[in-house]
This record gives C-alpha cells, sequence and structure tokens, in this order.
C-alpha cells in the first residue's frame, strides 16, 4: 500500500493527509507541513499525465523526512482511500490531487469526471466519517468563466464556466458545500491563481517556455499576448493553504454577522478563499522576464485565444488577507529568476 509504512504519530504532532503530495503543489505544501512539524501522509496516483519520474523525484525528496510516508493509488478506489485515512486518521485533510489542466480537458474530459468528481466524493465521504477538523480542497480560478469585474472576488457570482475542468472544480465547491451543511463538517475552497515556481509541471507555460527557449524551438503565445494572468508562486501560495488549515470556518449564528468581504455559507460552516498574486501581469511582460532570466531571446509563434481560455485572471486576496493576515507578494520577475535556476541545476542546461 505505502512507499514507506505508516509511522506511530507522536501525540505533538498534529496529522495532515494531503492528496497530490507527488505533484507540483502538494510537494511544496508537505515540506513546508514537515519543516512545521506536522506528520504528513501523502496520496497519489502518479499518473502518467506528465513525467512521472519528476514526480517520483519530489516524492523521493519527502520520503527522506521521518514524519512523511506515503500511498500510491488513485482517488477513485474508494476502499484504499477509506482505508488509508482509518489508519492515519488525520486532523486534517488538504486535497490537491485530482486531473488538471485546462487544454487537456478539451482531449479527455471523461478523466475529470473521474478524478475531479468520483475522486473528490470520496475524499469527502473519508471526511466526514472521521469528522476531521478540517477539510481544504483545491478549486481554481478558471471557475470565474465568463466573469468580467475584475478583480475576482469570492462573494460574486461563478456560473459562466468555460472548460470542463472549470466545471468539475464549480462541482467540488457545491459538492462541499452540500457536505458542510449536513455534517457540520468546516470546509474551505481556495481559488488557485497561476500557480508557477521550482519544481513545476512540465505542461505549465513557464515549464513549457523555458525548455523551448533553451533548445532553440519557437513557443505558442496566444491571444498574441495580449493574455493578463494573476502569476502566484507556489511557495507563497502554499505559505496560504498552511495559515488556512488554523482558519477553519464556523457556522454564523446568523447571516448580519458574515461580513461583506466573507464568503462565509450562512448557513454553512464552508467559505470559499482566493489565494492569488493581486497583480495581472501581460504575457508579454511575462514572456520578456523569461527572455531576461535566460540570457536568450525566444521564437515567438504569435497564435489565436484558445478555446476554453479567458483573456484575463486577477484575484482580490482581502479575504486570505483577513482570514491569515497574508497575501502572496513575490513579483513575478524574481520568481521567473527562481524558476530558471531551478530548472538549469535540474536539467542541467
Amino acid at each position: 500500500m505505502s512507499d514507506k509504512e505508516f509511522n506511530v504519530p507522536n501525540g505533538n504532532q498534529r496529522r495532515v493527509l494531503v492528496t497530490g503530495t507527488a505533484g507540483f503543489i502538494g510537494f511544496h505544501l508537505a515540506k513546508l507541513l514537515l519543516a512545521e512539524g506536522f506528520r504528513v501522509h501523502g496520496f497519489d496516483g502518479m499518473t502518467d499525465y506528465y513525467d512521472v519520474a519528476l514526480k517520483r523525484r519530489r516524492h523521493g525528496q519527502l520520503l527522506q523526512h521521518p514524519s512523511f510516508a506515503a500511498t500510491e493509488g488513485m482517488l477513485e478506489d474508494a476502499a484504499l482511500v477509506d482505508r488509508v485515512a482509518d489508519d492515519f486518521q488525520p486532523d486534517v485533510i488538504v486535497h490537491l490531487a485530482g486531473q488538471a489542466g485546462v487544454r487537456y480537458s478539451l482531449e479527455n474530459p471523461r478523466s475529470y469526471i473521474d478524478s475531479n468528481v468520483v475522486g473528490t466524493f470520496n475524499i469527502m465521504e473519508a471526511a466526514r466519517r472521521l469528522e476531521v477538523q478540517h477539510l481544504l480542497m483545491a478549486s481554481t480560478s478558471s471557475v470565474y468563466g465568463a466573469n468580467e469585474d475584475m478583480p475576482f472576488v469570492e462573494t460574486e457570482k461563478a456560473d459562466a464556466q468555460l472548460t470542463i475542468y472549470a466545471a468539475t472544480k464549480k462541482a467540488n465547491e457545491s459538492m462541499g458545500h452540500s457536505y458542510a451543511h449536513l455534517w457540520n463538517l468546516p470546509t474551505t475552497m481556495f481559488r488557485f491563481f497561476t500557480v508557477y515556481g521550482t519544481w513545476g509541471r512540465p505542461d505549465l507555460a513557464l515549464y513549457k517556455f523555458v525548455d523551448a527557449i533553451l533548445d532553440g524551438r519557437p513557443i505558442d503565445i496566444y491571444n498574441h499576448g495580449e493574455m493578463y494572468r494573476d502569476f502566484t508562486y507556489v511557495d507563497d501560495l502554499v505559505r496560504g493553504i498552511r495559515l488556512l488549515i488554523d482558519a477553519a470556518p464556523e457556522r454564523p449564528n446568523s447571516r448580519d454577522d458574515i461580513p461583506e468581504w466573507d464568503s462565509l455559507s450562512p448557513v454553512a460552516p464552508y467559505r470559499v478563499v482566493n489565494i492569488g498574486n493581486s497583480d495581472k501581469v501581460r504575457l508579454l511582460d511575462f514572456v520578456d522576464a523569461i527572455e531576461d532570466a535566460l540570457g536568450q531571446k525566444a521564437i515567438r509563434n504569435y497564435m489565436e485565444m484558445q478555446k476554453g481560455d479567458v483573456p484575463a485572471t486577477w484575484a482580490n486576496a482581502t479575504l486570505l488577507q483577513e482570514l491569515t493576515g497574508y497575501r502572496p507578494q513575490t513579483d513575478f520577475k524574481d520568481g521567473i529568476a527562481r524558476f530558471v535556476a531551478w530548472f538549469r541545476e535540474y536539467y542541467g542546461k
């Protein structure tokens, strides 16, 4: 079942079950939690959506820590999810695993239903049964879909998703709310905004751009570069998640108790939180910064907007700051420089 046997927890250690620990964000979150004294059990399917060797390198680093163990398996395997949860007895579950990628959802939509809907249901059932202190689950800025008022605020309606990926994540939010209401399960959904950084995913723009530029291959720039993203450095993102673990929502006594900036449900211990840098960056400026960090120009292939894509995303991070006193702040040029340094070392380029 596991890469490493379950450890008997130290009574003083809080136990966090993290799904997706061989993935980009889950790896960084697990590292942070371990550094802060948590006991972490990872759960990851090691799917071949991208380079499995990269995933195993991430897990290999985590497995060197005495407070980390992991299970390889699919979220859709309800019996395995239940067995892992029962053996580990987590205080908190952070659910990051799932089928990612907006563009891949155009090619293989069924994988998103299996992983993001069925798999998330299995995690929620385990959290309900074990009555965990806090269930935190990943959503995405893509749920804002066709919304045009920016920066995006959690309290605005988000009912016009443009891809099956975004639709499955909005379904997760609705599922999470219903479980929070029915079972009094404290639940926080976080909407991520264009995460990038070291140990990143090869399907993400920064990774693809750096790899192509170093190899002298052209890069595809959609909408002729007139796109804007709220680039959020991964270390900032996982710091936000870590702090939100300690900000479990409570069911309010009345609607009047909820501040206007809070997305807290009036009928459940449930909240949606943006985690973004609160600064929109033009794609062309992002590419310029990559060229500067590499000391090499890109061969630019300008293209039309891709189906299902949006011209801009931009987070209002007021709620995150109100709840935790923290907001992401890494400048995109600094973040790109860190990624380039890691990429060159990892691949010897």
